[in-house]
């Protein structure tokens, strides 16, 4: 049993924002994935671990086969479901993948003893705010599936080892939809989580220097393209 995800369980990330019968369709009509990926996408329903949903999966195979990116920076690695799903689809790409759950990192580290074939994934432990900051390669591509209400802390640094040129995916911004509230109809348990991703809406959608997409994949993701070197975001943020 993984007991992280049965106990601190963000239920909103669970909460699709677009019609059942078309998520349905969605994940129902598209290729599914196979071999080792089916076997961990198995796991984690399985045991509630929290990887993309089937539509993202399908997006993300369209996105990493067309832009084959050679360096992926990867923040919140769960069981290792989407680093060895980009590994897969960009096989010439090295990826560099955070996690600080001791759980997590435990079940990573042995899907990726079993399934990393071409030594392209890299396992950092540890906190991402302590850690993004060592980094020195410039990535092509960054993902962050990790906690949403740090995600405004986590991009400055992310866009700054980000090419130009480069994207940044974000996945489960819309909160089940919550997002779209008035804040004083937010559960208390989710108030830092709506102000977080607030703040993230408010510091990109609008950027001058930003190319951003919100896409209702899933619980939503937030695309960016980096259009310049150096990115300032205003005080406030």
């Amino acid at each position: 049993m993984v007991k992280t995800y049965n106990e601190h369980s963000n239920h909103n990330m669970r909460r699709p924002v677009v019609k059942p019968e078309i998520v349905d369709f969605m994940r129902n009509q598209q290729a599914p994935v196979t071999g080792h990926l089916a076997e961990l996408e198995a796991f984690a329903k399985a045991h509630n671990v929290p990887v993309i949903p089937h539509e993202t999966v399908a997006y993300f195979r369209f996105l990493l086969q067309t832009l084959q990116p050679k360096q992926i920076l990867e923040v919140g690695t769960a069981i290792g479901f989407s680093a060895l799903l980009m590994a897969d689809n960009a096989p010439s790409a090295q990826i560099t993948t955070i996690d600080r759950n001791p759980e997590m990192i435990e079940l990573a580290k042995a899907n990726f003893s079993k399934y990393d074939h071409r030594q392209q994934i890299t396992l950092l432990e540890g906190d991402a705010v302590d850690l993004l900051g060592g980094l020195t390669e410039t990535y092509d591509l960054a993902f962050m599936d990790s906690a949403k209400s740090k995600y405004i802390v986590f991009l400055p640094e992310i866009l700054k080892r980000l090419r130009v040129g480069g994207i940044v995916v974000i996945d489960d911004v819309f909160q089940g939809g919550d997002v779209a509230l008035p804040f004083d109809q937010i559960h208390r348990g989710q108030r830092a989580i709506y102000k977080g991703l607030h703040k993230l809406f408010e510091a990109t959608l609008n950027h001058s220097d930003l190319t951003t997409s919100l896409i209702p994949l899933g619980d939503g993701l937030l695309v960016l393209r980096k259009n310049r070197q150096n990115i300032e975001f205003s005080p406030s943020i």
